[in-house]
């Protein structure tokens, strides 16, 4: 590893803000999404405040071909709850458009930067970076949602309070032991709060990390051994940041897709056929211009983002089939 790049990534932890997403330039929708062909950390720093919740709810989406599957019938339109850290923040519009678009779905979102599994848990208290309103259980006493997404890097430091002060640097053990109480006591409040008609949990799989490989597998490991023993299910996202040979070996670009080649905007480097996935000195997060201490929705197109929520969307899809 050269020592240029390292010095680059380090210097990128110390000066992302806030675990949040980006506030700069406009927003901009992603262009309708064609069918996806057959085969295809949260950062540590204090977390600002996150807007409330929000809903979406219209009542005719526009239909586009985003996850090459069939739109469901008007009555089977699911209802789908997304939860998560700054990765969920930054991906929460284009996952709402995909999910409106694709599968006609009603769609809420309620992420919020820096967090962990536990701060998603009812009776964390004032040791949680969730407030009561938005814990999951209440979220799905409210909604009633058919799907709820969690998308989890692995956040575990000082300013999570729910983890006590365990991190994977200092108590690896205790680290994979907690996010394996937290993933199965976080199931078991969204089954009780659902009563009898329970969602489906989709665990999204998170793409490498250069710093930690090992501890990104075993989380991973940690939400798949989750949904095989409560019946729920996975969304790969992470394979579709992760060069096609090397699936936790982490890269700044990868090839374009067929997609990414006809729609300019996602295929960043035209002349080398490769795409952009991070900035130079944000090896975490995707969007494709640096984070601010306001967390926000990322304002730009960005490739490994629209990856990763086409990935979510055919997972909960291949559901409704």
């Amino acid at each position: 590893m050269r020592k240029p790049w390292v010095v680059g990534v380090l210097a990128g932890l110390l000066l992302l803000g806030a675990c949040g997403d980006p506030s700069s330039g406009p927003e901009s929708a992603p262009p309708p999404v064609p069918s996806a062909p057959k085969a295809s950390s949260t950062t540590h720093q204090r977390p600002a405040a996150t807007p409330e919740a929000e809903t979406d709810t219209e009542a005719e989406p526009n239909t586009g071909a985003g996850t090459g599957t069939k739109a469901p019938a008007q009555h089977a339109r699911p209802t789908v709850l997304y939860l998560g850290d700054s990765l969920a923040m930054e991906n929460q519009k284009v996952l709402g458009g995909l999910m409106r678009d694709e599968l006609k779905a009603r769609y809420t979102s309620a992420p919020y930067s820096g967090t962990t599994l536990c701060d998603y848990l009812e009776g964390t208290g004032e040791d949680s970076l969730v407030p009561p309103k938005d814990k999951a259980a209440a979220l799905v006493r409210t909604l009633r949602p058919d799907f709820v997404v969690l998308q989890f890097w692995g956040n575990a430091w000082d300013y999570t309070p729910c983890m006590n002060g365990i991190a994977y640097d200092t108590a690896r053990d205790k680290y994979f032991a907690r996010y394996t109480a937290d993933a199965r006591r976080l199931t078991d409040q969204i089954a009780g709060a659902a009563g009898g008609n329970r969602p489906k949990v989709v665990w999204v799989l998170q793409g490498p990390d250069p710093m930690t490989p090992d501890r990104v597998r075993r989380v991973n490991t940690i939400y798949e051994r989750q949904a095989a023993a409560s019946g729920d299910m996975l969304a790969d996202a992470g394979k579709a940041v992760s060069p096609a040979s090397a699936r936790y070996t982490w890269s700044q670009y990868l090839p374009c897709t067929a997609y990414e080649r006809e729609h300019s905007a996602y295929c960043t480097q035209p002349s080398s056929g490769r795409t952009a996935l991070h900035i130079d000195d944000d090896y975490l997060h995707f969007c494709l211009v640096p984070t601010t201490s306001t967390p926000k929705p990322c304002p730009v197109r960005s490739p490994g983002i629209l990856r990763i929520t086409r990935a979510i969307t055919r997972a909960v899809a291949a559901q409704l089939d």
